[in-house]
């Protein structure tokens, strides 16, 4: 039995994906700002403090402590409520904001709970708690970059969080070790146990342009990898932005500038 409010959807598109939540009369979805994009007539539009979850219905204090942790992984205080006040069915939709895959999730078959990157939330069913989850040691959690902080997702009902690029799903069996770059790792099921590690080696860190850590997963449990993580995305257009590529400096490169109109 769900305790969560139990919502219909359907993800439409290929590379700008975006996710239709069909309410019915009284049923809530809970959306980061800025993820909405349409919204049938019937549908109250709310800024709630928090995320609007049992876990933070502890009086106005225990409102503030749960959505002041929000803030420790860059997200904002208040959240968005959709309601439907109306009569009938209602649809509403939240967009993804960079080219990538929506995952649905569905927590009550993924044990009740799920740790993401801290940007990858969507949009969830009211009922679903949206916090933090620390990365055990501090040391080399500090130093991971996204491994630090992650968010948590608990409850039984649908959340949906967004990836850039492709994404798939690795399930791992009990003991398999898989190591990957901290940027493309989205989500876990809870029993995969998560650490960071050091590349090490001098011309590793020098050199090796890869970043220092690389998150370590091993299973049991269920992973899901991106192809493109955003900080990836948005450092290689900056990069092109200030007139760098990679084949910058070389005859060939400066012959490209040349045929693009950007000359020597």
């Amino acid at each position: 039995m769900r305790t969560n409010h139990e919502i219909d959807f359907r993800i439409v598109g290929e590379e700008m994906q975006y996710v239709e939540i069909e309410l019915d009369p009284n049923e809530t979805a809970i959306a980061e700002s800025g993820s909405f994009m349409m919204m049938d007539d019937g549908i109250q539009m709310t800024t709630i403090l928090g995320d609007g979850s049992q876990q933070n219905s502890g009086g106005l204090l225990g409102k503030l402590l749960g959505a002041g942790k929000r803030l420790l992984v860059g997200e904002s205080l208040f959240m968005t409520a959709f309601s439907n006040v109306g009569m009938g069915k209602k649809k509403v939709s939240f967009a993804s904001p960079y080219p990538g895959k929506i995952i649905p999730l569905d927590l009550l078959e993924l044990g009740g709970k799920v740790i993401c990157q801290k940007d990858a939330f969507l949009c969830a069913a009211k009922g679903v708690s949206i916090g933090i989850d620390f990365q055990r040691k501090l040391g080399t959690g500090i130093f991971g970059g996204e491994g630090f902080i992650m968010e948590r997702l608990e409850g039984d009902g649908m959340a949906f969080v967004h990836a850039g690029g492709h994404v798939f799903e690795r399930q791992l069996q009990a003991g398999e070790l898989i190591k990957i770059d901290t940027g493309c790792l989205v989500a876990l099921t809870q029993n995969v146990n998560y650490d960071i590690q050091f590349v090490g080696g001098i011309r590793n860190t020098i050199f090796g342009g890869e970043g220092l850590f690389f998150a370590t997963l091993r299973g049991p449990g269920k992973v899901w990898i991106q192809t493109l993580p955003v900080s990836r995305l948005a450092s290689r257009i900056l990069s092109y932005g200030r007139g760098h590529s990679k084949e910058e400096g070389s005859v060939l490169g400066k012959f490209g500038n040349m045929m693009d109109g950007d000359g020597w």
